[in-house]
């Protein structure tokens, strides 16, 4: 399915409403942001007894601690604000533009710390807070769901998100419900366990089954920012899980230094969504999604492992924490590498494909090859295998003579990589592939592998091409054959046909007139005698088209001379030669015809065009038959379109394998190559 960006513009009536529904949630989310921000100031400037006095060891005042988190708070709303309204002005008709725009403007507003600030700060406030985080979750579920072209994929996952919708909107504005700000309860747990997960697996769906490569680029930037902020959440926990006998002056510290990464890192997401709505294709987001993935995973693997094996052995061996601790880390220390390369090759699978194992994706491609019977499968199987092992855009193979690709799938994006496919020295075609989205170059490995299939794709291209060339070739003969025959028949019966049934007539009146009329039956007899003439004439040309009869009466150096006697006396001012061996060994009746026919033609040029002095006809026969046909003459023009006798010259060489080629000689003239294979005994 094709991307179209004005799939989701909106217009008219839609337009009104859409905007207008922006403005009514957007405008009262400022004012909702400073509040917050004010009741957060509030309740950390009374901090708890081990707090103040970790900030009395640090020589810090509480006014100062609470300014600290207040500033982290602003910076990520006025971050969320700024992505939104840039957003909003360059995409003021774009219905998903809108819609992100406003998800960043709540997020900024009233994510969790806020909220939970304005519920504590007093209960007038505690609708429009809990409204808001219902707004803020409903949004991050229906982003999953319509993400990047804002249709719902799969269809029926209409229904489903209503529901749940519904379902969090009961449970967080009932009376009694629960506020998401304090953390999930039993409505957020039901949400996180089934509708966060649905619509991870729709955008799955969507990127493998449904986006072209400009939406994967935007999926691919949402998940960088995403599993960007998951590691600064993770961090946000590290400290706690790892030491988590850690109290005091060091674990205010930790806790403030955590609060500063976690708030940088979640800004990476409305940053991620504003590169993945306006500017897409600005870097190669495949390199950063590579590295965020592995060490966003090594770290949620190295906490795991970490918190596994010390709560295990702590609960199994009741020793203390410290050596559980040590042994813990040490065991880290060893698997860290091995699981560091281990996610690598995961994630460059994900990514590149099976480039980091070449071996693989050739051994495929000729397991797919032995399975392929018919000829017209081997250069889409090629292009199949090469895309999707490396998981291109783009993959074609065009054969050398043709305009356009013979195999291709996918769609070109920007300009191609062309490999030259080659068989014994002889270029046969070439492979055009396309960059990875965001890459206008294909790195060192891809080139590597791609010159290895390449290689290995030239020898079936080549077989490919010889079996078009041999399909062609049976096409033409099979046409020529039947033109052949129809000739035949055509003058069979339109002129010796209609001759002989004329004769036939003229026999009956001369019986009739030899009693009769002596006279008249003579005159007769000399018409038919005429007559017979003519149909001998015409039986012996149709003869001669066949197979000149001086190949048979003379043999082939012989009619060569006859026919440049000829030629020769039709121009009075062009001497024509023939140098040949004094005997030739036997030669197929095809490789003779094909000689004689070839130079035939060759010196009727050179009388109605070349203007020549004089012209050589050079026959040799050793691996095969070499016929030379050079003149004196004005040479070939700088622009000529070959004719029916340059063409039939090229075809009678060609049905035989042998090739025709004619040029210009740098003395003046033209020079007529013609090789001609000999059949092995």
């Amino acid at each position: 399915m094709g991307h179209d960006p004005a799939s989701h513009v909106l217009r008219g009536r839609r337009l009104i409403i859409a905007r207008t529904l922006w403005v009514a949630l957007v405008a009262p989310a400022p004012v909702l942001c400073v509040v917050a921000l004010y009741a957060r100031y509030l309740r950390l400037s009374a901090p708890s007894d081990d707090v103040r006095a970790g900030l009395a060891q640090l020589g810090l005042s509480t006014g100062l601690y609470a300014a600290y988190y207040v500033v982290l708070g602003a910076i990520f709303a006025i971050g969320c604000f700024a992505i939104a309204a840039v957003i909003a002005r360059r995409k003021p008709d774009d219905g998903m533009a809108l819609f992100v725009s406003l998800f960043l403007v709540l997020l900024g507003a009233a994510y969790g710390p806020n909220a939970a600030a304005l519920e504590q700060l007093s209960p007038a406030l505690e609708i429009p807070a809990r409204f808001a985080q219902f707004l803020i979750v409903a949004c991050q579920l229906l982003f999953l769901f319509i993400f990047p072209d804002g249709r719902f994929y799969p269809r029926w996952g209409r229904a489903p998100f209503l529901v749940w919708s519904a379902l969090l909107f009961v449970g967080v504005m009932a009376p009694g419900g629960e506020a998401l700000a304090a953390g999930p309860g039993l409505w957020g747990a039901i949400l996180l366990a089934t509708a966060f997960p649905a619509g991870v697996g729709a955008q799955i769906y969507r990127y493998l089954r449904v986006s072209d490569q400009a939406q994967r680029q935007q999926t691919k930037w949402v998940v960088f920012g995403t599993t960007a902020a998951v590691m600064g959440f993770i961090l946000l926990v590290l400290p706690s899980a790892v030491f988590p006998g850690v109290s005091g002056l060091s674990k205010l510290v930790f806790e403030m230094f955590s609060e500063a990464v976690v708030t940088f890192a979640t800004l990476l997401i409305p940053l991620s969504l504003g590169v993945a709505i306006l500017r897409y294709h600005l870097w190669d987001i495949d390199v950063i999604v590579n590295r965020t993935l592995v060490y966003g995973a090594l770290t949620a693997s190295v906490v795991g492992l970490y918190v596994l094996v010390v709560g295990g052995l702590s609960a199994l061996l009741q020793v203390e924490s410290f050596l559980v601790s040590l042994l813990a880390t040490g065991l880290i220390a060893v698997l860290f590498a091995p699981l560091r390369d281990r996610l690598q090759r995961v994630v460059n699978h994900l990514i590149y494909g099976e480039r980091d194992d070449p071996y693989a994706v050739i051994s495929r491609l000729g397991e797919r090859l032995e399975a392929t019977l018919a000829p017209e499968a081997v250069l889409p199987t090629i292009v199949e295998t090469v895309k999707d092992a490396l998981r291109l855009p783009y993959a074609a193979v065009a054969l050398k003579g043709d305009d356009v690709p013979v195999a291709s799938t996918g769609e070109p994006v920007g300009e191609p990589l062309r490999l030259p496919l080659s068989y014994q020295n002889e270029t046969v075609g070439e492979l055009m592939l396309g960059p990875r989205p965001g890459s206008e170059t294909f790195g060192s490995a891809d080139r590597r592998l791609l010159e290895d299939l390449a290689r290995q794709a030239g020898v079936a291209a080549h077989a490919v091409r010889l079996t078009a060339d041999l399909q062609r070739s049976r096409q033409r003969l099979v046409a020529a054959r039947e033109e052949e025959r129809r000739r035949l028949r055509r003058d069979l019966h339109d002129g010796l046909g209609a001759q002989l049934a004329g004769l036939n007539v003229q026999t009956g009146v001369l019986r009739r007139l030899i009693q009769n009329d002596p006279a008249a039956a003579d005159e007769v007899a000399v018409e038919l005698r005429t007559e017979l003439q003519s149909a001998i004439a015409d039986i012996r040309r149709l003869v001669y088209d066949l197979r000149p009869p001086a190949l048979d009466d003379l043999g082939l150096i012989s009619a060569l001379r006859q026919l440049a006697d000829r030629y020769g006396a039709e121009d009075e001012h062009l001497r024509v030669r023939v140098e040949a061996p004094q005997d030739l060994p036997p030669l197929p009746a095809a490789v003779e015809v094909a000689a004689y026919r070839i130079s035939q033609e060759a010196l009727t040029n050179v009388v109605r065009h070349a203007r020549a002095g004089s012209c050589l006809v050079r026959l040799a026969v050793t691996d095969g038959v070499r016929l030379e046909i050079i003149d004196d003459g004005i040479g070939i023009p700088e622009q000529h379109t070959a004719g029916v006798g340059l063409f039939s010259m090229r075809e009678r060489a060609a049905e035989l394998g042998g090739t025709c080629v004619m040029e210009r000689v740098p003395e003046g003239g033209t020079r007529v190559l013609v090789r001609l294979p000999l059949p092995e005994e």
